[in-house]
């Protein structure tokens, strides 16, 4: 399958989403991460923080 030189940029992560989601996972002990994908773009990040508490 052959991508034109449009479709190659067009699934490359832009740096600063790539940033984002790193801080994001850094940033967290327990949670979720969901990143929402249209068309091959990162278009959303959520993130779910969980707090346990130590009985």
């Amino acid at each position: 399958m052959n991508l034109s030189m449009q479709d190659k940029n067009k699934n490359k992560l832009n740096q600063d989403v790539i940033d984002e989601i790193v801080e994001s996972i850094q940033s967290i002990d327990f949670g979720e991460i969901l990143i929402v994908v249209h068309d091959a773009r990162v278009v959303q990040i959520e993130k779910k923080v969980k707090k346990r508490f130590n009985k």
